[in-house]
């Protein structure tokens, strides 16, 4: 699989908010209902996102992330996940040039030269007319290193308000879309809802391909230059254990890669809800991140969290992600109502008011169990509205070199061969096989 085998097009944006989201998800529609195949991507680490791509694409949308990736970890995945696809629509980041630290790095214009891939900005003409000109312009010249195919004008007010606008383009018009309170998805702490909580065929977002020229974007997919970087091979191995994935309405932001390398390493995949499910019968569990918040009581109640406590205790193999975390913990305060939790790590979580932690993490595995390669990185990101308070003989896996972690820098907070993370880690090779080999020992015993 090469690059320039499959058209491919970035929904670019001029800010967080412009309507990035709403294009990218109205235009996948419209190219399904044309029978394309359309495999999606999202820029950065966002997982909610991804939730509705796949709901719509019926292919499951992975990120493209240069910091956590690497540059040939974009391409990697790019390749491989789009074999037997017909078009790949990617949805950026932020505005087009927004990447760490205020650089380039892991933005939305890097992944278009990764990719070799042209961009469609999508510009929010609320409240502007002939400045939306020079927007335009600013964003096209702004660097020479990629390339805009055009521009979709998003919540145009009026027909009035387009002729205005029209008159004077600075860019090709790929679309004009009207501002409609139908196309809003609802928000909440973490971002827009999930897609399995909202219908994924909105009947809104027919207006987005109804709004825009899909043979210019298209045509604009199709020019894209040919790039022949040939997708390495993942190493595989048959399935030799069983690692438990809890996956319901309070875990459910996961990156797709980290269960293609586990399964890679030999594991089966077995999906699960704390929620509901007792544990299943497992060499190793894996609790992602998510809304445990939102449903503290179902999990207190499900026979699945003291279950967990005695596994754990045995010296099976845990590993806990931001919302994965809390659960691990003793327990949960949430609007001054505290649930118990699996009990399986030192100390207490609480729900705050305000953004605790935002941003990539960088960190070094300095210590911990099996499932810890020490010497080895993790990149990641962290994005959570809790606290997290550790007993006084909390040992923690994980230096961080960039990022809060659970305290002080310090983040892997870790008990007999379980690990809980504030990070929302992306794995590397080295890591997955880590965590099969402990799952392989696991069964051995």
């Amino acid at each position: 699989m090469t690059l320039q085998s499959i058209p491919r097009i970035v929904i670019a944006g001029t800010h967080s908010g412009c309507g990035k989201t709403t294009v990218a998800r109205g235009l996948m529609q419209a190219l399904r209902k044309r029978g394309l195949i359309v495999q999606p991507f999202k820029v950065g680490p966002d997982f909610i996102d991804t939730s509705h791509h796949s709901a719509i694409c019926g292919r499951i949308s992975r990120n493209l992330d240069p910091f956590m990736m690497g540059e040939e970890g974009v391409r990697d995945s790019f390749c491989s996940a789009t074999e037997g696809a017909d078009i790949a629509v990617i949805e950026g980041v932020m505005g087009m040039y927004d990447g760490l630290d205020g650089t380039d790095t892991a933005s939305t214009a890097h992944v278009m030269r990764i990719l070799g891939a042209k961009g469609v900005l999508v510009a929010d003409v609320r409240g502007m007319s002939r400045s939306a000109h020079a927007l335009v312009a600013g964003f096209s010249g702004f660097d020479p290193s990629v390339a805009l195919a055009g521009v979709i004008f998003n919540r145009v007010g009026s027909p009035r308000h387009r002729a205005m606008i029209e008159d004077h383009l600075a860019a090709p018009a790929l679309g004009w879309i009207p501002r409609d309170p139908s196309l809003a998805v609802e928000s909440r702490h973490l971002g827009l809802q999930m897609a399995f909580e909202i219908d994924p065929a909105t009947p809104g977002l027919e207006l987005v391909g109804e709004s825009c020229d899909l043979e210019g974007i298209l045509g604009a997919a199709r020019s894209a230059p040919s790039c022949c970087i040939p997708a390495r091979p993942r190493p595989g191995y048959p399935p030799e254990v069983r690692i438990g994935v809890a996956q319901d309405v309070a875990f459910c932001f996961y990156y797709q890669d980290n269960f293609d390398l586990l399964r890679a390493a030999g594991a089966t995949l077995v999906p699960f809800s704390p929620c509901a499910d007792p544990l299943p019968d497992a060499d190793a569990y894996y609790f992602g991140g998510g809304y445990p918040e939102l449903h503290a009581r179902a999990l207190a109640d499900s026979p699945c969290r003291l279950m967990l406590r005695r596994a754990a205790d045995a010296g099976v193999p845990v590993y806990g992600e931001c919302g994965g975390l809390l659960y691990l913990s003793g327990s949960v305060t949430v609007d001054e109502q505290e649930f118990p939790m699996a009990g399986v790590l030192p100390g207490t979580a609480c729900m705050t008011g305000g953004i605790q932690a935002l941003g990539y993490t960088a960190g070094t595995w300095s210590d911990g169990p099996r499932i810890a390669v020490r010497g080895s990185t993790q990149r990641g990101h962290e994005f959570h509205y809790s606290a997290y308070d550790t007993d006084r003989d909390a040992r923690f896996a994980v230096t961080l070199s960039r990022g809060r972690g659970i305290e002080g820098g310090r983040d892997g907070l870790f008990v007999h061969e379980a690990v809980g993370s504030y990070t929302h880690s992306y794995f590397s090779r080295r890591f997955a096989a880590a965590f099969v080999d402990a799952a392989r020992e696991q069964r051995r015993q």
